[in-house]
């Protein structure tokens, strides 16, 4: 039997109402809404209510998409979107360079586009078959057509990491990915030009 061949769409403001549908599935991401990498640093949250992050988060998320200052791949099973690839240029993953990791290995690419690669999310029923890495695939296709450059991702490198929102080192190796230098205890920096 030949794997499932999944739809993939990028996020824009029309395919906005299926990113919330997709975060906002039970015990999922309803928190998050893939924000922390687009921020250079965090707010205030302390007394902040989990809801009330959610909606502010929710609406930052909205706000970028809005301005065309989002990158993101959502991948579907038939209609129902079922995982999410947050990619972009550096400006808008700034987050990443104020990491103390990242700031050790003292990395200034040189001449061309930096793109990041952030971020995955796989609803629970749909990991392992597939979903990440063809969110990776589309993601890869899309930085070429927008002139490509150095794609940088920070994987997991062992089994049971707690930081696998960023995928898997054998992901980013099936895609041509180079190991570049260690990143932390459970990841690495991977690199590739596109």
């Amino acid at each position: 039997m030949a794997p499932r061949r999944y739809a993939v769409k990028e996020l824009t403001r029309s395919t906005w109402p299926d990113f919330e549908r997709l975060f906002e599935k039970p015990g999922e991401w309803g928190v998050c809404w893939c924000v922390y990498y687009s921020r250079a640093r965090s707010p205030k949250d302390e007394g902040v209510s989990l809801e009330r992050r959610a909606a502010r988060n929710r609406r930052e998320k909205k706000a970028s998409v809005s301005r065309g200052t989002a990158h993101g791949i959502l991948v579907y099973d038939g209609e129902e979107p079922v995982g999410w690839c947050q990619y972009g240029p550096r400006e808008e993953i700034p987050r990443v360079d104020a990491m103390r990791r990242y700031k050790a290995l003292n990395r200034e690419p040189a001449g061309g586009k930096l793109w990041r690669i952030s971020c995955f999310s796989v609803e629970r029923r749909y990991r392992k078959k597939g979903v990440a890495s063809r969110a990776l695939e589309a993601a890869l296709d899309s930085i070429k057509r927008q002139g490509g450059g150095l794609v940088e991702a920070y994987p997991v490198r062992r089994t049971g990491a707690l930081a696998t929102w960023f995928g898997t080192v054998s992901m980013f190796e099936k895609q041509g990915f180079e190991l570049a230098a260690p990143f932390g205890k459970s990841n690495v920096l991977m690199e590739k030009i596109v």
